[in-house]
């Protein structure tokens, strides 16, 4: 944890930079290590959010080091600047994830 699925229209050179890029931001954000941070892309044409132009849906989730209101501005922005998305076309989604709930190496954090 954390975990990005990025979710978008737009066509994207560089997959694997994009990857690599976002999760280095969210690793910053989140103050965690960039080794446990999964970064997941699903590229969709067929996406509509009010016109048929590109655009984004990003879900974030981590076991704490959330923090929304600080975090949505610089996750737009990156999006804006690398993969040409306007920002009023972006949605971000947080979830703070218990503990209990995620598991790596074959336990759960709590």
């Amino acid at each position: 944890m954390p975990y990005i699925n990025i979710s978008t229209s737009a066509k994207i050179v560089d997959k694997k930079k994009l990857l690599e890029e976002i999760s280095i931001l969210v690793s910053s954000l989140t103050n965690k290590s960039k080794r446990f941070v999964m970064a997941k892309l699903d590229y969709n044409p067929e996406m509509f959010f009010d016109d048929p132009s590109p655009c984004c849906f990003l879900e974030i989730k981590s076991i704490g080091s959330l923090n929304p209101s600080e975090m949505a501005k610089p996750i737009s922005n990156f999006v804006y600047e690398k993969m040409g998305i306007p920002i009023d076309k972006i949605y971000i989604s947080f979830e703070d994830v218990p503990s209990s709930m995620w598991a790596w190496n074959g336990r759960t954090f709590g």
